[in-house]
């Protein structure tokens, strides 16, 4: 190939374009969260709102724990259905059951009634008719009444329940609040736990907007996601600890920039965890409903699993914000931002205003300026008489004049 034909040849390198997968595994601190924390303030606050106002008015659907009741069991057959059971029930009491449910599958499943407190005799009473109607069998299948079970359950067990969970919650609250402060420090603290307080809220608010039912296995679940979600935080803000140590002394970064960093640099291990943890949930809860039907494991399986996501969110886009926004308002991290923050745009008003001096327009204005002066000095003086009394003044020839007689001689 010619020499003319290889510098007609041009070779453009492109940089190499990462994506958002790549990103995210490196942890380059290419996704800005802790920047645009405003945006993530105002969704928390808006979910918070919602399940703040679904708590207030719509309440939640208490388990039978809580509110007390009769429990009725009984074989589920082949053509036995929910329906048909909630009949005989309105039949032999003239009242409508709470709920009326199918525990379990195959040859194991049974049909669960609940309703409010019945006496010895309306028992009974619906005993009898639900034998009569579907004549439930014993394992070796004759008909028997003792296939249908009745079990009272007082409210006061689930208000005992209640109670000594709102007393643990309190304690781990605390021993929580001072491990950090210890541990970490005092802003890190705050952060932790109204992160912990928005996990509280939005998981017992999903279960009032979409009406599931409360039970002492919901409020046990609902303790174990708190240490979740502390774990995660515990871990963004060990690595806010060590990107943001020294910062003070340097005016490059700041403090919620590195801080930033960090986020990026635990976000896919808090997606691993969070992933992880979840699967085994799911697992838990496809066997609770669809192989065994046990209600408790299906109870603690769907709060463990809003939980764990909500719990996620929290860390990432909640605590580690709030913090640097807690630091931010006061105290030497508040001073050294703005130090950062007026030196950065000092140096971008400096840079400006060399890109100016040095574009076309800049460099036409610098030659007008010196195309004038240089037209300045190349003036001549002015007419000749003018000329003629200068040279008498001072006695120089001027320029092109042929010399006087006396010079003349004097060079003979």
């Amino acid at each position: 190939m010619s020499e003319s034909n290889t510098s007609a040849t041009v070779i453009t390198e492109q940089a190499p374009q990462h994506s958002r997968l790549s990103r995210l595994y490196t942890g380059t601190g290419a996704f800005e969260i802790v920047g645009r924390r405003r945006v993530y303030y105002a969704i928390t606050g808006v979910v918070m709102l919602i399940c703040l106002l679904s708590i207030v008015f719509r309440g939640f659907t208490l388990g039978i724990d809580f509110e007390g009741g009769s429990k009725i069991s009984l074989p589920a057959a082949d053509n036995v259905t929910t329906a048909q059971v909630e009949a005989v029930y309105a039949e032999a009491l003239g009242t409508e059951p709470v709920s009326v449910q199918t525990v379990g599958s195959g040859s194991s499943s049974t049909i669960q009634i609940r309703s409010e407190a019945l006496t010895l005799q309306e028992a009974a009473t619906l005993t009898d008719a639900l034998y009569d109607a579907f004549q439930p069998v014993d394992s070796s299948g004759n008909p028997s009444r003792n296939e249908i079970s009745t079990s009272d359950v007082s409210e006061t067990w689930g208000s005992q329940i209640t109670k000594k969970a709102l007393i643990a919650l309190a304690v781990f609250l605390v021993l929580v609040s001072l491990y950090i402060t210890v541990r970490y420090e005092r802003d890190m603290a705050l952060a932790a736990l109204a992160a912990l307080v928005f996990d509280l809220v939005v998981t017992a608010g999903l279960y009032s907007i979409v009406g599931l039912e409360v039970t002492p296995a919901t409020v046990i679940g609902l303790l174990t996601i708190l240490g979740f979600s502390l774990y995660d935080s515990v871990v963004v803000f060990d690595k806010v600890e060590e990107n943001t140590r020294g910062v003070l002394h340097l005016n490059r970064r700041t403090y919620g920039e590195q801080a930033n960093l960090a986020i990026n640099q635990t976000l896919m291990r808090s997606i691993n965890t969070t992933v992880i943890g979840i699967l085994p949930v799911i697992g838990l809860l496809v066997v609770a409903v669809w192989l065994l039907g046990v209600g408790t494991l299906k109870d603690l399986a769907v709060v463990q699993l809003v939980g764990m996501i909500v719990g996620a969110y929290s860390s990432i886009f909640f605590a580690t914000p709030l913090l640097v926004s807690i630091k931010e308002r006061w105290g030497p991290v508040a001073a050294h931002t703005k130090k950062v923050l007026a030196r950065r745009e000092q140096a971008e008003t400096g840079a400006a205003a060399k890109t100016t001096a040095a574009s076309p327009a800049g460099a036409t204005a610098a030659g007008v300026r010196v195309a004038n002066t240089t037209a300045t000095l190349d003036r001549p003086a002015g007419n000749a008489a003018e000329r003629s009394a200068r040279e008498a003044r001072t006695g120089a020839p001027r320029p092109g004049a042929r010399p006087t007689g006396k010079r003349q001689k004097k060079r003979h």
